[in-house]
């Protein structure tokens, strides 16, 4: 139907009107759903071994499904992957290939995840206590070491992109506080130390330009730690898009109360984006899988204490293995009950 231009405005006038008033509302003539850019996230790196081994994961209602359902069904956006250089095919231990890796990322995007890959540059696993180097970069000089890094991140971010996969974020080292790859990449030698860093970070770049690369350092409580180690990896040049902290009430000493120390991590974080000028998550955080209500408290907090960062620079957090029964794994810091179903503790992310 035609219309002549006399008649379009009185149209066009009413339509605006309409508009303002559902804007008014706050609403829109088609409503569009908001995103939520917050990350709830997951890292499941046990799951393929727990899979292999039989473990059958139950719902909320005792039915079995998938574990990305039951995760995704929780609130879980988001999921993060370890990948080891030569991996044993130890059940607790092991598994963790670039291929497992490259397998497990595939399905999480499947199911809608946002991803997070964590170099740990080992053949097993790499936290503050140890980070040892892979068996078959032994004997190499420092040069070498910093090809071996380079070529092992390019290698495993080319096989994700071919399958797919542009991780959002990439870790350079796992809780590095006392550095990596030892004793080269010790915190005692830091101008190699951040030569190593900045290896890994620009193999990410090479492949996955988009992908914020994080480094990730414990005791996110801790702040003077933070300001040591951010200020070294200032002064002697490491690059990195974003601070990631671990944090495990359970594991501090005389301080297992999480009411006792999480203002400290808040303030932490809000301290750290500040100076550094960086965008933070907790990329780690677990409670007791007996003390649920304690556990769904504090997940509660810390989700809250991220939120709180100024300028929208707390990306999100991630509890690391929910899905880590004790029955199967001897861990208590999962999410997951004897009974086989995730414990009221992962509604937090609801």
């Amino acid at each position: 139907m035609r219309h002549t231009v006399k008649e379009i405005f009185p149209m066009l006038a009413i339509f605006g009107l309409m508009c303002l008033s559902f804007a008014c509302k706050g609403e829109s003539p088609q409503t569009v759903p908001s995103v939520d850019n917050f990350a709830k996230g997951a890292d499941i790196g046990w799951l393929p071994q727990m899979e292999a081994s039989g473990y059958q994961f139950l719902n909320d209602q005792g039915v079995r499904e998938d574990c990305f359902k039951i995760l995704k069904d929780h609130g879980i956006n988001a999921i993060r992957l370890r990948t080891w250089v030569n991996p044993s095919d130890d059940p607790a231990s092991g598994h963790c290939s670039k291929d497992e890796t490259v397998a497990m990322a595939v399905r999480a995007k499947q199911w809608g995840m946002r991803v997070m890959i964590d170099f740990h540059y080992s053949d097993s696993w790499a936290d503050p206590s140890k980070q040892v180097k892979p068996k078959a970069w032994e004997g190499h000089d420092f040069n070498q070491l910093l090809q071996d890094v380079y070529d092992y991140t390019v290698d495993v971010m080319t096989a994700l992109k071919t399958a797919g996969v542009s991780p959002e974020w990439v870790q350079v080292g796992n809780e590095i506080r006392s550095g990596m790859i030892y004793p080269e990449g010790s915190t005692d030698n830091w101008p190699q130390l951040a030569q190593l860093i900045n290896k890994g970070y620009d193999a990410i770049k090479a492949v996955s330009p988009g992908s914020k690369v994080i480094l990730h350092v414990d005791q996110g409580n801790n702040r003077a730690l933070f300001n040591w180690w951010f200020d070294n990896a200032r002064q002697y040049g490491a690059k990195y898009d974003v601070i990631g902290m671990s944090y495990y009430p359970y594991w501090l000493d005389g301080h297992p109360d999480y009411t006792l120390s999480i203002d400290d991590l808040g303030n932490n974080l809000i301290d750290v984006a500040s100076r550094y000028n960086k965008e933070v998550m907790v990329v780690e955080v677990g409670g007791e899988d007996n003390k649920v209500q304690n556990t769904y408290d504090m997940l509660l907090a810390v989700q809250k204490k991220v939120k709180k960062v100024p300028n929208g620079k707390g990306l999100g957090v991630f509890y690391w293995e929910p899905e880590g029964a004790r029955s199967w794994s001897h861990y208590a810091l999962s999410a997951w009950g004897t009974d086989g179903r995730p414990t009221k503790a992962l509604d937090a992310f609801k």
